[in-house]
């Protein structure tokens, strides 16, 4: 696993705690693309990507997520997660691009809800 990926997903487990849009934007590039699932339209740009962000933020600490890569190359990781929130859990899989400073050029979620949750 690399430094910058275990950084970058600290500082991201950090904002989703925070809802600092200075820590949120942080994370990405200024023309990052962020999907909240496969197929919708990105959120474009950092400034869309904090907007969007702030607009559907959980409580801070509401939240515990743990995590491991999956598939690393030069270009992409994927990583896998568990979301635990009070009342419900989610599986996740993250699609990750950090460029070479450690920023999201571009960003893909998948999560799912554990059965029997909610």
């Amino acid at each position: 696993m690399t430094d910058a990926l275990t950084k970058w997903v600290e500082g991201y487990v950090r904002a989703w705690n925070s809802n600092d849009p200075a820590e949120i934007g942080a994370l990405f590039t200024e023309d990052a693309q962020y999907r909240t699932a496969p197929f919708r339209p990105p959120h474009r740009g950092r400034d869309a990507i904090v907007a969007w962000w702030l607009e559907h933020q959980d409580k801070p600490g509401e939240t515990a997520f743990t995590w491991q890569p999956l598939m690393m190359t030069d270009d992409i990781t994927v990583i896998t997660g568990t979301t635990t929130y009070p009342e419900e859990t989610f599986s996740n899989l993250w699609v990750i691009r950090l460029t070479p400073d450690g920023n999201c050029r571009e960003f893909t979620e998948w999560w799912m809800e554990h059965a029997g949750d909610g």
